[in-house]
């Protein structure tokens, strides 16, 4: 989860012809690649605006989905809440970004704060009944319309894809790094 909103431009895949004039005036242009890259960008913006739409019907951002998420695994495997940092940790934000989950799904009377029990100065994060109720309505339908999305992938397409993304996710350094 990013701690600033991203950029949304349309993605567009280049036409034969510009594309091959840029290779002529970068030779290190691997068309292939970005044929490639701006059709999982497309793909990517895409999934992201249709989990967004998703997630608003129920009234959430997909933030506030994610902690909820984490708070009943949790508890399904333990019993116990999480501390904001665990969440934050779990979850790929920031603290400061989950303070702010956390004041939204409280005000929502979705969670609760509960003093930790081994440190006085923390506290741990609770679902309320409401929040289970909200969850048992929502996940039935949230987890229907990921099978959908991805049911015109087999088994086997979807094991591939999974392998494919992980070696593709190894290249992003090559974005970022100076």
């Amino acid at each position: 989860m990013s701690t600033r909103a991203p950029v949304r431009m349309k993605v567009t895949v280049p036409r034969y012809e510009r594309m091959q004039r840029l290779a002529r005036r970068f030779p290190e242009l691997d068309a292939s690649a970005i044929e490639t890259c701006l059709a999982m960008l497309l793909t990517a913006q895409e999934l992201g605006d249709a989990y967004e739409a998703h997630f608003a019907r129920h009234g959430l951002s997909q933030g506030r989905f994610v902690v909820l998420i984490h708070l009943l695994y949790e508890e399904d495997s333990t019993g116990a809440g999480l501390t904001p940092a665990e969440l934050a940790d779990n979850s790929a934000c920031s603290r400061a970004t989950m303070t702010g989950l956390l004041d939204t799904l409280e005000h929502s009377g979705f969670i609760s704060r509960q003093d930790h029990p081994e440190d006085r100065r923390m506290y741990t994060v609770h679902l309320t009944p409401k929040a289970h109720a909200f969850l048992q309505g929502m996940l039935p339908d949230h987890y229907r319309r990921v099978a959908a999305l991805m049911a015109p992938l087999s088994q086997a397409e979807r094991a591939t894809l999974q392998q494919l993304l992980k070696k593709v996710a190894s290249g992003i350094p090559a974005l970022r790094d100076p």
